[in-house]
């Protein structure tokens, strides 16, 4: 055949899959096919089953108990973890590691994502970073950076079982050597191997039996080139690999009941379920239990308490007032289920600012905040909006930051910046503002006697926190220095657990309005905020009861005012159904209505990439303008809760926008928009919640905090590994997409101060996109696993529109200590004879060799006392003496010893009797191994969890038609 038939042949081959197999332009997302297992929901078993294991040790070293709930599912686990508040942030946690395993399906081609073509230890080295990467996150907080890698290397690690031979070997245990790098796997096939026949029907096995026979690893071989794939090897087939349709013909992947070898896919499946947990089992080894649960969302409380403070010389009465608040919470609730996770403290002053100070220990930041002084501050801004920036990249999404200043800002540069960061972390600002902003300080007079610095109007200098607080859902609270203690009660209320939004509305300018929400039964400590210049209103209960804001009590609640701050404590009794609220002001004012519930929402803007396997992605920035939109919601508070309708509410107070709505599995929605709002809307949700103690449904109102905008101006990252080491450098390819016409403005920033290079505007070429580059340069001094967002701006000429795309990427360092540590177990003494008032004993020496050295010994399983001391040996090699006391009621024990890179090694004994069937004692000696697999117990699996998904290749009927024209001209490399 020449070489232009080749070509055509081959044009015409992907002209019939484009013609058999991309009409189908269906929504697929979530999907269910009958006994198919898709990666999102291997994931979320494994994470359910790691997590109740977490929580189950915890307990046992509380002396409490712990009993695995039926069905499994977030709701129910954090339940019986003791943290049922905190079942939104699990489910969140879980949705964004399910994204991220989904995202890597866009990496068609990337051979080693998917052990395509034989790239077994390239996937097993892309493991190994990503393992690297999630270690390191987790050891500096960054949590979310941990999710997203994590995410990224199940995938991967998933995809082995699937799309090579393990399962046809007859395996079906984890393949463990995948996540050690350290063990040599030495049984792949040569290049020059032949491993497959022709598959003939569905179910055959084409594996060459020369193959199974020598236990020789193969992957199936991918691609549009068909020349791509070598004489005699395993395709991985299906829709989109035209090296299956040549010898040897088909595929042997098993991503679905449906592929070729779809018979195997249960088995791999189960196996891929396995090895999953078998890697978070190392993760959870390598973090301890407490910063597993923290990885997972799994918190009591999920809310921290973080500070943004103004250091300057005026400020001397609000940092004592954040002392006394500080102190006040802290002691109030330390050992309590409301004691904060964590505590975040990021001062700033003029022109200093930071470091953000993070910490797990309530006596650690008091100390912080008392050690705070209020000195210097010449001209009257500060940078204000550059601590506010480390406050939200720094904190937890969702969080409630409270910013403390009696200063204008300086940097009015990064008011874009501050709210991109807003809308994507859907953080609630609160801006504490005290004394008269913009002449607070001595200034030097000029010739005339007059000032040199600006006096600001009271309204011209709180402006721009005014549409901070706005944007974000929280308020700009304006009192004097005097009154300030009596406005702070706003901290304690938003630092409750289970905290959500029942009602949000902002007039600007003012008007009389009417507004009105629901109540349902689930919902405690009801709370009103109301901010506003002397603001009129009426409050009027489900029972009929009238309150003003004359009055301070009444039917309705309890109501108290300073400066423009007003709060309504409602009645805790007669709150379920409709209330109403009657504004008589013409200036602006804002309402805001909070409770405590388990029943809360999670949203994204989501782009959907149809094909035969499907997944989606997260909108970077704003979606685009009056044009059609995807969310993707899910709600949490339990099976019985179901939402019937979803609204955008414009802030302006036009009429609500009505969608579609589909539910999908396992408490999620697809929601449909056919035309987004203008200017800036919240999303509101209506649903029932079926209690059976119930005669009648108990209906129920949610609304997002955050406002959300739409944009003209689309701004797209292209794809790149989000890790670099320190020291070098990362360039981050980006596109701009726009129907106006003159130069767009770029502004590049990061929270880290590293060197950034990025174009200051683009000329929009033909079809209105231009692209451009940023490039980040990490300092060689960069700790490993920090992490680093990117925030990349877009603005029309006239800057009467914008758009952004945020990036969290990780700095991590190569790790070349590929060994975990090894134990010898020298002693036992258990003179037990059933009596559990006796004790037993354990010796153990732990070593590291030559690596990082061993830095955390935990007792896993074990109800004991563990006592260790560090020796060094002759050869000059630490050697950690263990010694492990337990009561004979409590017969096993596992150690697990950390290195400083996090590589894991455990050792187990047990002084039960052995079975009757045992031939050989238990050894006293052991050799300590990577985390075992936890074997699923498929009993305690909701079966409601599976359901199927394919990998993914849906590239458009315009890239298909280049791919034809581009195999004409030459070849296609896979």
């Amino acid at each position: 055949m020449t070489d232009f038939s080749r070509k055509l042949s081959g044009g015409l081959l992907i002209f019939m899959l484009l013609q058999t197999q991309t009409f189908c332009f269906k929504v697929l997302l979530f999907s269910k096919k009958p006994h198919t297992t898709t990666h999102q929901q291997m994931t979320e078993t494994a994470i359910l089953q790691t997590t109740a294991e977490a929580c189950r040790t915890l307990a046992q070293a509380e002396g409490t108990d712990f009993v695995l709930p039926k069905p499994l599912t977030a709701e129910s686990l954090a339940k019986a973890c003791v943290a049922s508040d905190s079942a939104k942030h699990f489910r969140s946690s879980i949705n964004r590691i399910r994204l991220f395993n989904g995202l890597t399906d866009l990496y068609v081609f990337s051979e080693e994502r998917h052990f395509d073509n034989e790239k077994i230890l390239g996937g097993r080295q892309r493991i190994k970073l990503g393992l690297d990467a999630v270690k390191a996150n987790i050891k500096q907080d960054n949590f979310d950076a941990a999710r997203r890698s994590l995410g990224q290397t199940l995938h991967t690690l998933q995809d082995f079982y699937s799309h090579s031979n393990w399962i046809e070997l007859g395996r079906r245990v984890p393949f463990s050597a995948l996540i050690k790098p350290d063990v040599e796997i030495n049984n792949i096939a040569g290049i020059g191997t032949p491993t497959c026949g022709n598959c003939d029907g569905q179910n055959c096995n084409n594996i060459l039996q020369s193959i199974i026979d020598g236990q020789i690893l193969t992957t199936g071989y991918f691609g549009l080139n068909p020349f791509s794939k070598p004489p005699g090897k395993c395709s991985h087939g299906g829709f989109g690999d035209v090296t299956s349709l040549f010898h040897p013909k088909r595929g042997i992947n098993k991503d679905d009941e449906d592929s070729i070898h779809g018979g195997l896919h249960a088995t791999a499946a189960a196996v891929a379920t396995n090895a999953t947990q078998e890697l978070l089992q190392d993760i959870r080894g390598a973090a301890g239990d407490k910063n597993f649960l923290r990885l997972m969302g799994m918190t009591v409380p999920s809310s921290v308490l973080c500070f943004v403070i103004d250091t300057t010389g005026s400020m001397s009465d609000d940092i004592a007032e954040v002392r006394r608040v500080t102190a006040n919470i802290v002691n109030s609730r330390r050992g309590t289920l409301d004691e904060p996770p964590e505590y975040i403290l990021v001062p700033f002053n003029d022109p200093e600012f930071g470091p953000l100070m993070r910490t797990t220990d309530a006596d650690v930041f008091i100390a912080q905040v008392n050690a705070l002084t209020a000195t210097g501050g010449g001209d009257t801004p500060e940078m204000s909006l550059s601590g506010l920036q480390l406050a939200l990249t720094g904190a937890p999404e969702e969080s409630e930051i409270f910013l403390f200043t009696d200063a204008p800002a300086k940097d009015t540069h990064l008011r874009s910046t501050v709210l991109a960061l807003i809308e994507r972390t859907r953080s609630v600002v609160n801006c504490m503002l005290t004394g008269s902003l913009g002449s607070r300080r001595r200034r030097a007079d000029d010739d005339s006697g007059q000032s040199q610095g600006l006096r600001l109007s009271s309204r011209t200098s709180t402006q721009l926190y005014d549409d901070l607080a706005q944007a974000s859902g929280g308020q700009a609270i304006k009192v004097t220095k005097a009154n300030l203690p009596q406005a702070t009660s706003i901290i304690a209320d938003s630092s409750g657990e289970a905290l959500v939004t029942i009602f949000q509305a902002v007039r600007n300018p003012g008007k009389a309005d009417n507004f009105s929400f629901t109540v349902d039964n689930s919902l405690r400590n009801l709370t009103m905020y109301i901010t506003g210049t002397s603001p009129t209103f009426t409050i009027t209960s489900p029972a009929g009861m009238t309150q003003s804001n004359t009055a301070s009590t009444g039917a309705v609640g309890t109501i108290q005012s300073v400066g423009n701050f007003w709060t309504v404590r409602l009645n805790s009794t007669g709150q379920g159904g409709l209330w109403g609220i009657s504004m008589a002001s013409t200036q602006p004012y804002s309402i805001k209505v909070t409770g405590q519930s388990g029943i809360d929402f999670l949203f994204d803007f989501v782009e959907i990439f149809s094909g035969a396997h499907p997944t989606f992605d997260v909108l970077p920035g704003r979606p685009s303008a009056n044009e059609n939109a995807t969310l993707l919601l899910t709600v949490t508070g339990g099976d019985s809760v179901s939402v019937s309708e979803v609204l955008l509410v414009p802030t302006s107070g036009a009429e609500a926008v009505d969608t579609t709505v589909e539910e999908r599995e396992g408490g999620d929605y697809l929601v449909t928009v056919d035309r987004l709002p203008e200017g800036e809307f919240n999303i509101r949700i209506r649903g029932e919640t079926n209690a059976a103690s119930r005669a009648s449904p108990d209906v129920f109102e949610r609304q997002s905090s955050t406002q959300l905008r739409t944009s003209s101006l689309t701004v797209t990252v292209a794809a790149l590994n989000e890790t670099w080491e320190p020291g070098t450098s990362l360039t981050v390819p980006f596109t701009v997409s726009t129907d106006a016409t003159g130069d767009i403005t770029i502004r590049a920033t990061n929270d880290r101060g590293f060197t950034s290079e990025s174009p200051a505007s683009l000329t929009p070429g033909t079809g209105g996109q231009a692209e451009g580059t940023v490039t980040l340069t990490a300092p060689p001094s960069t700790t490993s696993g920090t992490d680093v967002t990117l925030t990349i701006e877009a603005e029309t000429a006239g800057a009467t529109d914008s758009n952004y795309a945020v990036l969290r990427l990780s700095v991590v360092a190569e790790v070349t200590d590929l060994s975990a540590p090894t134990c010898d177990i020298v002693g036992v003494n258990a003179n037990c004879s059933g009596n559990c008032s006796l004790s037993w004993e354990l010796l153990a020496n732990l070593t590291d060799g030559d690596g990082t050295g061993i830095e955390r010994i935990t007792v896993r399983q074990g109800s004991g006392s563990l006592n260790t001391r560090v020796v060094t040996g002759s050869d000059g090699v630490n050697v950690t003496l263990a010694t492990y006391t337990a009561s004979c009621c409590s017969e096993e024990v596992e150690l697990v010893a950390v290195d400083a890179v996090g590589n894991v090694g455990t050792c187990f004994r047990s002084i039960a009797p052995p079975p009757t069937t045992a031939t050989s004692p238990t050894p006293t000696t052991t050799t300590m191994q990577t985390e075992p697999v936890a074997e699923t117990t498929w009993d305690d699996i909701d079966d409601s969890i599976f359901s199927g998904q394919s990998r993914s290749l849906d590239l458009g009927l315009p890239l298909w038609l280049s791919l034809i024209s581009f195999w004409l001209v030459g070849p296609l490399q896979p």
